[in-house]
């Protein structure tokens, strides 16, 4: 499906299904939440990026402006529904402020690994755990998915757009195995580096060496 799609560029990642807060103050960006939330239509968040704005990003959807300040300024509640792609950037249209965007929403396959999705989330836990944070998915294990997850697996916003512009869930899981394959170890390694620096200049209880063996 190919549509028009009212565009408010930022430079995050939203993943569908994610909870993101806004507090919206530029006249154009007011407008278009005003419309938006009127007439029930989604606009889009694509990612800037370096280079400008990318061709990936998600639909969202404002379930509620929650405050409206005397200046026109408001906070709002959105929730992320589909990644789509970026084929054409329309900058101006006729009486509004903002941009827009022709877009097409390439097919999702959702379907999950259940045993990948285990090792990742326990992977996930066990860096958690090297960082002494704690996170509250919301969600059983059996029914979180890769997008629950992204933003919690200490990805940069690079991967993180990486994992966006995957279109399959096994891929998206297999990504963040092998994103935490590769940090653990060194969230390991800079935990048992701060260990030692904490101990440097405190009283050790150490073995010596038995010269004599």
């Amino acid at each position: 499906m190919t549509n028009f799609i009212p565009i408010f560029p930022l430079g995050i990642i939203v993943y569908p299904g994610e909870d993101l807060n806004l507090h919206v103050f530029e006249p154009r960006y007011k407008q278009l939440v005003n419309e938006c939330y009127a007439e029930a239509k989604p606009f889009g968040i694509p990612t800037v990026l370096k280079n400008g704005i990318g061709e990936i990003g998600t639909s969202v959807m404002v379930t509620e402006i929650v405050q409206v300040y005397e200046d026109g300024k408001m906070d709002i509640k959105t929730k992320g529904q589909q990644v789509f792609r970026i084929l054409e950037v329309i900058r101006s249209i006729p009486d509004k402020l903002y941009s827009g965007a022709i877009v097409n929403y390439p097919t999702n396959d959702q379907r999950k690994n259940p045993e990948l999705l285990r090792k990742v989330v326990n992977s996930l836990r066990e860096l958690h755990n090297l960082m002494k944070v704690s996170k509250n998915f919301k969600e059983v294990d059996d029914d979180l998915v890769s997008y629950d997850l992204a933003h919690h697996a200490a990805l940069s916003p690079e991967e993180e757009y990486e994992l966006l512009g995957l279109f399959r869930e096994d891929q998206r899981l297999e990504y963040l195995k092998r994103h935490l394959v590769k940090v653990l170890p060194l969230v390991n390694e800079m935990e048992k580096l701060k260990e030692r620096i904490q101990l440097n200049g405190h009283f050790k209880q150490l073995k010596g060496f038995n010269l004599d063996l």
